[in-house]
């Protein structure tokens, strides 16, 4: 894992740079910001490098592990960018229909971080499948700042429609037992809870750090739901209160959790974020979460 930790860093710079990755300034402007907190031989591009996604140390299961069946495939999108690519895994021994999960990126598109995640979903015995919403733009650049960028650019009522197309092609498989259930982060988060108001056959929906709906559509929510929050997140955590209001009044079942002194992106083991503690015990519930609600264990 990193060798650095949020602690090792400044608070202010730690929101400097989660306003970068959501791309509130860019790459400049966190350069510029970051120079008072370049000391003792660190420049503000070596503050960057350190803040930033180290794939390679983080990854836990490798692409090509004899344990699982992965691939590369297309979904029509007809409302959305016509046609989407994605990344899919399931158990190699697989003998029959499995409960599946759709695993929704942040807002950089599908990058290998994100493919970690559905090849560890595979391992517990679930057919995972993540779409890239940067396919009308020519997926994952293999670049972070480029993938923010582009990110930027693409049509979010369509990327959306996307992601609904992607449930449903999840959903009909032959492969697919007819459970589904989306586990979603940051951005993806937002997403996971924008389908939970528009999918009825939702079966389950994990949040993690994600933006809510406006508090009228929690009404529409008909899938139990799990979110995760970190304690140090004062941009996602400021809309949580009324839209907690609106789920009771709707009668909407959710179980919720703050996991205190985390940082935003606790969960992703790629970047100093990344809280070990609290990210097992986030992953933990949420395998738990899945096995209740799409295998009733």
């Amino acid at each position: 894992m990193q060798s650095k930790t949020a602690q090792d860093f400044d608070q202010e710079l730690l929101i400097l740079f989660d306003a970068y990755v959501h791309g509130i300034i860019d790459r400049r402007g966190f350069l510029e910001g970051a120079k008072k907190f370049a000391v003792a031989g660190m420049t503000a591009g070596m503050l960057l490098t350190a803040l930033s996604p180290n794939f390679a140390q983080a990854q836990q299961v490798t692409p090509d592990d004899k344990r699982l069946k992965t691939e590369r495939v297309a979904y029509p999108s007809p409302s959305g960018s016509g046609t989407v690519k994605g990344y899919l895994a399931r158990p190699a021994n697989a003998t029959g229909p499995l409960s599946a999960i759709l695993v929704i990126h942040e807002n950089r598109g599908l990058n290998p971080h994100i493919e970690d995640i559905v090849r560890r979903l595979a391992l517990d015995n679930f057919m995972a499948f993540a779409p890239d919403a940067l396919t009308p733009l020519g997926g994952y650049p293999g670049d972070e700042d480029q993938a923010v960028k582009r990110f930027a650019q693409l049509d979010q009522s369509k990327t959306i429609e996307d992601f609904v197309a992607g449930a449903g092609y999840l959903k009909n498989r032959a492969d697919c037992n007819g459970q589904l259930g989306t586990v979603g982060f940051c951005y993806g988060g937002g997403v996971v809870h924008r389908l939970s108001t528009r999918l009825p056959g939702l079966n389950a929906a994990v949040s993690f750090y994600g933006n809510h709906p406006a508090a009228a559509d929690a009404a529409k929510v008909r899938t139990p739901l799990l979110m995760h929050f970190a304690g140090i997140d004062e941009r996602i955590n400021a809309s949580w209160p009324a839209y907690e209001a609106a789920l009771k009044a709707a009668g909407v079942r959710y179980t919720a959790y703050l996991y205190a002194g985390t940082q935003h992106g606790f969960n992703n083991d790629t970047t100093p974020r990344f809280d070990a503690a609290s990210a097992k015990l986030a992953w933990e519930r949420t395998l738990a979460f899945f096995n209740q609600n799409l295998r009733g264990s």
